[in-house]
């Protein structure tokens, strides 16, 4: 584990798309006055998901969505897009005077958060979602899953929406 600056808070930030400004302008300023830095985990849209998120655009009234998710890129096809989400958030966070770094999840999302928060000595962790209602309901949504694999605080916000 690497010698953590006291006088920087760090934040781990799980992200599954690119931030607005809103979001930036949410999670730049959740510490008052406090430097913080920003650990990015981009995790990448996964078919398995493809129901789930079927369900949560009709529940959240985006029929239009729900029709389109057959056309989002998956699996492997969707590291580059994750990329470029990942690079354009963390220029965003540093627009705003934050440190930041990040990482595309390739594996077992919640076993790379549990290393990161390790590895870096984290503070907290932030999941940035859109509601998964059908997720949440089950507690199977990140946020729930992660509270019972890292030993720091875990906070849920929601992202801004289209």
């Amino acid at each position: 584990m690497r010698k953590k600056d006291a006088s920087v808070f760090t934040t781990v930030l799980m992200i599954e798309k690119p931030l607005a400004h809103a979001d930036v302008e949410m999670v730049t300023t959740l510490h008052g006055d406090e430097q913080v830095s920003f650990v990015v985990l981009m995790q990448p849209r996964g078919d398995q998901d493809r129901l789930l998120r079927a369900v949560d655009d009709v529940a959240l009234g985006h029929l239009e969505d729900a029709a389109r998710e057959n056309g989002v890129p998956e699996g492997r096809e969707a590291f580059p897009p994750a990329e470029r989400s990942l690079s354009h958030s963390l220029e965003a966070l540093r627009q705003a005077g934050a440190q930041a770094v990040g990482q595309v999840v390739e594996e077992h999302p919640l076993d790379t958060l549990r290393t990161v928060v390790e590895r870096t000595g984290a503070d907290e962790v932030i999941v940035l979602t859109a509601p998964h209602f059908v997720e949440e309901f089950f507690h199977r949504d990140w946020t729930s899953r992660a509270r019972h694999k890292v030993g720091v605080p875990v906070l849920k916000l929601f992202a801004e929406q289209d």
